[in-house]
């Protein structure tokens, strides 16, 4: 009877403690312990670790869900020779995070459509969820029109430092926004917002001579360009489009 009524304690405690994998995995690892003739202090420890590890896998769980990334982007299945101006150690050395996402540098990437910018972006985004960053991936033209959503709602800057919580902002196909005066001005106030402060990777078909395409003022674009170099890395993804090269081979097999 005491050791049901000594169960049913524990068991409260560790709903009050907020350790659900202990009171999951408890049992089995006490008739380990039992058998093994493990010291306390080894029994303590296995419980503690395996809390741990569930509470890195459920958070990862959560930040992957937030993240909102195209499925199936990882660096396992990007093609690096495709891209041979990209060096897999340079981009595995950013995965870390550690060294830019701090300082809220910034990574931008240019070329045409089909080069494999979003899923390298999106590769990233991964690697660094899976290192403990928050990371938002957003086509810009949808998170623009949110933003303008927020102005006429008079709650931009609420909106804008909510983003604060990502460590990086993924901005998929920055061209894609529309040369529209309120959409650029959102799109500046955000940019200037996480300058120096917070990382943004950008990709983008156009180099940056033909973002007046986007700004529609010249002071704005060279103001935002100026802002997204000042601490980044540029990668020039100028290669023959991999959605152009996967259907020529398909039609010669």
């Amino acid at each position: 009877m005491s050791t049901i009524v000594d169960t049913q304690r524990l068991a409260f405690i560790l709903n009050e403690l907020r350790l659900p994998a202990i009171k999951q995995i408890w049992p089995r690892f006490a008739e380990q312990a039992d058998k093994e003739a493990w010291p306390a202090t080894r029994f303590l420890a296995a419980l503690a670790e395996h809390e741990i590890s569930e509470r890195d896998r459920r958070r990862i769980e959560r930040h992957l869900a937030e993240a909102r990334l195209p499925p199936g982007k990882t660096l396992d299945n990007f093609d690096f020779t495709a891209v041979p101006m990209i060096s897999k150690a340079h981009i595995m050395a950013l995965c870390a995070g550690d060294s830019w996402l701090e300082k809220g540098a910034n990574l931008i990437m240019i070329g045409g459509p089909g080069g494999g910018k979003s899923h390298l972006a999106a590769a990233i985004g991964m690697a660094l969820i899976e290192g403990g960053w928050r990371v938002l991936f957003t086509r810009t033209s949808d998170l623009v029109q949110k933003l303008q959503v927020a102005r006429r709602e008079l709650a931009l800057e609420s909106a804008i430092a909510k983003l604060d919580k990502y460590h990086l902002l993924v901005l998929d196909d920055l061209a894609y926004v529309t040369k529209d005066q309120a959409e650029t001005s959102v799109l500046f106030e955000l940019i200037s917002a996480r300058y120096e402060r917070r990382s943004t990777l950008i990709t983008a078909n156009q180099p940056f001579g033909d973002w007046s395409r986007v700004f529609p003022d010249p002071a704005m674009t060279l103001a935002a360009v100026d802002r997204l170099v000042h601490h980044a890395t540029i990668f020039e993804m100028n290669v023959e489009s991999y959605r152009r090269r996967a259907a020529l081979q398909r039609q010669s097999t």
